[in-house]
């Protein structure tokens, strides 16, 4: 749109030079017209006292064909002139013409271009708010879905601590009985060993006793 408008200041200003420019080549057109009646007028009163002259120290020229053929000349040459000035003003406007209907046609698809522009523009805009819109819910529903899952996360972490606890007391519990355990399987492995010795004592004894019974007998 900045470089639509660029060109279009720079058409207008062209159209304006191409205007003044009009303006001036009429001006010298009526310069040289008001220059070329008074070159006539000046020269019509030179030939008046030339002819009273000529006439004056020789009646016997034709002064008067003399002076008409060189009005005709001069007339021929002036209108000449004329007619050169104004095909070249004619061919000059246009050139004019031409160049400003071309600059007009630009600037006109120039101003339609600047319309489909600013249509486009503002259709982008109607969906670079309805794309807001929809990144504001979408930030609102991330919030949201963040705050749940902060709080579950809280919550599994308290569990996970409340289990933890659990599995170390239950680790306590299971080494204070293996502890335990130990402890009665050293109990039982003595009163084992006892139990063994005191039964070895009272094979001993009976052994013994039999043998002495044996003896008393025979």
């Amino acid at each position: 749109i900045n470089g639509l408008r660029r060109v279009l200041d720079e058409l207008t200003l062209s159209r304006a030079d191409l205007e003044l420019q009009i303006e001036s080549l009429k001006e010298e057109l009526a310069y040289l017209k008001k220059n070329h009646e008074e070159e006539m007028k000046e020269y019509s009163n030179q030939l008046s006292g030339t002819v009273n002259v000529e006439m004056d120290a020789a009646p016997g020229i034709d002064l008067t064909r003399i002076l008409s053929e060189m009005r005709e000349q001069y007339e021929a040459l002036a209108e000449k002139n004329r007619k050169d000035a104004e095909a070249w003003f004619l061919t000059q406007t246009d050139e004019l013409n031409r160049e400003v209907a071309t600059h007009t046609e630009q600037i006109q698809s120039s101003k339609s271009e600047i319309v489909e522009l600013r249509r486009t523009v503002q259709s982008l805009e109607i969906e670079l708010q309805s794309q807001l819109s929809m990144k504001a819910g979408l930030e609102a529903n991330l919030r949201d879905t963040e705050g749940r899952y902060c709080a579950q996360l809280a919550q599994i972490q308290n569990l996970i601590t409340s289990v933890e606890e659990q599995l170390s007391e239950i680790r306590s519990d299971m080494e204070r009985q293996n502890q335990e355990y130990r402890m009665l399987m050293d109990i039982k492995s003595r009163l084992e060993q006892e139990i063994a010795t005191y039964r070895q004592l009272l094979e001993t004894q009976d052994s013994q006793y039999v043998t002495a019974h044996k003896s008393g007998d025979g």
